[in-house]
């Protein structure tokens, strides 16, 4: 048994490592998505040592050095790289911590909807019916309203915060998940291997999320990745309006608002914030468009 246990995997593992290297191949000839993956990459590393490379605290007010500008303009110190902010704040240090946020925010947002979305899309295609009809018409409810705007109304119910603007965000998003999983999972529910398993016995529970969803992930791999860039941008608008992220947090969008009064004679505390955002939400797109073309198959080249 143990024997043919491992020629079954010895026979699979070729079969994975070369769709592994067929999705690299399709992946890398993207040449911005490989761009986008390598600084989304350094992002990852910048937000997880972010304590050893930030210069100083985050939130520590330097009062004899209020309004520095950056090292290579006239008055910067070199113990201040990117200048600092309004009440003294390492700017370089901030926009590292912000990091963090940025990406937490994506990650947290993006799992929710995700999970949430795949659930009750699943059960949408799968049983149609009564139960598909009142879940579509709960998720055009919800589209029918602008995203920013609708999650800022749920943030101003549940309070301005970090945590309550994630969860605002998860649930304007979540009906794009549905509406994609209801829709792969009706053009896979009559193919013939989920027929097989139907007639084999299996549940509703396993043709559901073990036969069916496996096959319909591609789409919303490349989704969540859209999501994550649109959660970054769009927690960083609440935080903008004061409905996120709370100063003193060192999160981008907060650090925008703190800044309004200086646009015009403050460049680096209003412009560097927004560089990181533009960046950040970039590469982040790039490397979703990367996917697109390596998952699906219509977009392969031959």
């Amino acid at each position: 048994m143990s024997q043919a246990a491992a020629t079954s995997a010895v026979s699979t593992d070729p079969s994975r490592r070369a769709r592994l290297a067929e999705f690299w191949y399709y992946f890398s000839e993207n040449r911005g998505a490989v761009i986008g993956l390598v600084f989304f990459l350094f992002l990852v590393l910048l937000a997880i040592f972010a304590p050893i490379i930030a210069p100083h605290d985050p939130t520590a007010q330097y009062r004899d050095a209020v309004l520095i500008p950056p090292v290579w303009q006239e008055g910067g110190r070199a113990e201040f790289l990117l200048g600092t902010d309004a009440v003294g704040r390492d700017m370089l240090s901030r926009l590292i911590y912000g990091t963090q946020f940025s990406l937490f925010v994506g990650v947290i947002v993006t799992t929710l909807s995700l999970v949430g979305g795949i659930f009750i899309g699943v059960i949408a295609g799968y049983f149609r019916g009564w139960v598909d009809t009142v879940i579509m018409r709960v998720m055009d409810i919800i589209l029918a309203f602008p995203s920013l705007l609708l999650a800022l109304v749920l943030v101003a119910v549940l309070g301005p915060g970090l945590t309550n603007a994630m969860i605002a965000i998860a649930l304007v998003f979540q009906p794009h998940f549905v509406r994609l999983t209801r829709a792969a999972v009706m053009g896979e529910k009559t193919r013939d291997y989920v027929v097989a398993a139907k007639v084999a016995g299996a549940g509703h529970g396993r043709l559901m999320f073990k036969t069916i969803l496996p096959n319909c992930m591609a789409p919303l791999i490349v989704q969540a990745t859209l999501s994550f860039s649109s959660a970054i941008l769009d927690a960083a608008a609440l935080g903008f309006l004061g409905m996120g992220a709370q100063p003193p947090t060192p999160e981008w969008g907060t650090m925008l608002a703190e800044a309004r009064e200086f646009i015009q004679s403050k460049w680096w505390v209003v412009t560097l914030p927004g560089v990181a955002i533009l960046v950040t939400v970039l590469a982040i797109n790039l490397m979703g468009d990367g996917l697109r073309d390596a998952l699906d198959p219509k977009l392969k080249r031959s």
